[in-house]
């Protein structure tokens, strides 16, 4: 194993002492159960098990609620007192904001100007404060570190925090418990804390899933900076998923170590393909997803799922479904729903 993703379980901690044992007493207490749908005709079409991990239905709308309430159920009496910030594209603000309600927890949200008013209605009605930050994710996340250093608050970091990856983590875990012998995992990939966090949680536990990631071509600094073999910054691109806009952060410590030693392999979905998704789960599957929630389903609907030569169940993550409306209705009105492939 490499040095780097040595170091990033260091960090999360052994799943029996730290890292995850503590991330799922957490989730566990406070958050329900996300549904493990199989879909008929997606295993008949690969003639596999294909089923769907349902985030879109989490308590916010997205996963990220579970990395959020990881990391701050185990603040200590005074940094709860000192309150929290942190930056965000609209999903763990709104995670964070309501964590920190549950939690009696002062919190501050740091978006950029162009954060989906689904998700800014949602940060401001769970009480917390939210702050509009220039017009890059880049932007929201600098003010958000300033503020850290100038008013005490404790930064709890969208993505790369040991305890918040190994909060998204516990969407493997609930796999794990409801199909054991789950063979591939598709999930979307941006900062990498939901795929690195899934991956590091297999082989903690020893499974030999087969893990694909699947990038926005809009949105696709993670696997950018792996193949710069170190992280590196792109330009924002506007993309209908945006949840998955922002760099990684060129002193990443956690999650681009976990996303290159523990991530089998990469696809990669463009807008297109990502409207086509969104329009599929909501006339197909009778569920709204926005545009990051539904790229593994993009990439799935374009038949990249990996190894095609492994057999047993197939899982795709749909990480959420924050979506403003008229972006669902643009999509809907412009997009006709492919057929999925034909069977084998």
């Amino acid at each position: 194993m490499a040095q780097g993703v040595k170091r990033a379980l260091l960090e999360l901690g052994d799943p029996g002492r730290l890292g995850l044992a503590t991330a799922w007493t957490a989730v566990r207490e406070a958050l329900p159960r996300t549904p493990l749908l199989r879909d008929p005709v997606f295993s008949e079409c690969l003639g596999r098990e294909v089923f769907f991990k349902v985030e879109s239905l989490q308590v916010t709308g997205s996963f990220k609620v579970r990395g959020a309430l990881a990391r701050m159920s185990g603040l200590s009496a005074s940094e709860r007192r000192a309150g929290v910030v942190t930056c965000s594209s609209g999903n763990h603000g709104r995670a964070v904001a309501w964590s920190a309600r549950r939690l009696g927890i002062s919190a501050v949200v740091c978006v950029p100007g162009w954060v989906d008013p689904v998700k800014l209605r949602a940060i401001e009605a769970l009480g917390a404060e939210a702050r509009l930050v220039g017009e890059s994710y880049d932007e929201a996340e600098a003010e958000a570190h300033r503020l850290a250093r100038e008013t005490d608050r404790v930064l709890v970091h969208p993505f790369d925090d040991p305890l918040v990856a190994a909060g998204q983590g516990t969407v493997a875990l609930e796999i794990l418990e409801s199909l054991p012998n789950a063979a591939s995992v598709l999930v979307p990939l941006s900062g990498g804390g939901l795929v690195g966090g899934m991956a590091y949680t297999l082989s903690a536990s020893g499974h030999p899933a087969h893990v694909v990631a699947v990038s926005a071509t809009h949105a696709r600094v993670m696997r950018a900076s792996l193949e710069a073999g170190q992280p590196v910054e792109l330009p924002e691109e506007p993309t209908l998923a945006s949840a998955l806009a922002g760099g990684i952060g060129l002193d990443n410590r956690v999650t681009f170590g976990l996303v290159r030693d523990l991530v089998a392999e990469h696809e990669e979905v463009s807008e297109e393909e990502i409207a086509q998704a969104m329009a599929y789960g909501y006339r197909s599957l009778g569920l709204v997803l926005e545009g990051g929630g539904a790229t593994a389903l993009a990439a799935l609907l374009a038949g990249r799922i990996g190894d095609t030569s492994r057999t047993g169940p197939l899982v795709v993550v749909l990480s959420g479904g924050n979506v403003d409306i008229p972006v669902l209705s643009r999509v809907l009105a412009g997009t006709r729903s492919p057929a999925p492939p034909a069977p084998e």
